[in-house]
């Protein structure tokens, strides 16, 4: 049986892979990679209206993974925890894994 300290655990590291469980949020994350970007320049990146774009990135926010500062008008964001990084390294691997897997099972059909 968990623990509940254990069970705690899980349940935040759940709601920070809820929080990056969007292609829109993913992108976002990727954007800022290299460095702080404001809201206008992720908008423009993601292609999407600056009020859904504020949204996702208020979610973030939220479960810890971004942070922000203003800048006179501008809403300055940049990754809190760029170790995120690191899972979609891991995600990539895992894609090119099934890839390989696919053509192994292909070439046997």
């Amino acid at each position: 049986m968990l623990s509940k300290k254990k069970q705690l655990i899980f349940e935040k590291q759940a709601e920070i892979a809820k929080a990056i469980a969007h292609p829109l949020r993913i992108a976002i994350i990727d954007f800022l990679k290299d460095g702080e970007q404001c809201v206008c320049d992720i908008a423009e990146y993601i292609g999407s209206e600056r009020s859904n774009v504020s949204r996702h990135l208020s979610v973030m926010v939220s479960a810890g993974i971004l942070e922000y500062r203003k800048e006179g008008l501008k809403v300055i964001y940049k990754l809190k925890a760029p170790c995120i990084l690191d899972f979609f390294s891991c995600t990539t691997a895992c894609l090119k894994q099934q890839l390989k897997d696919n053509k192994k099972l292909l070439s046997a059909l």
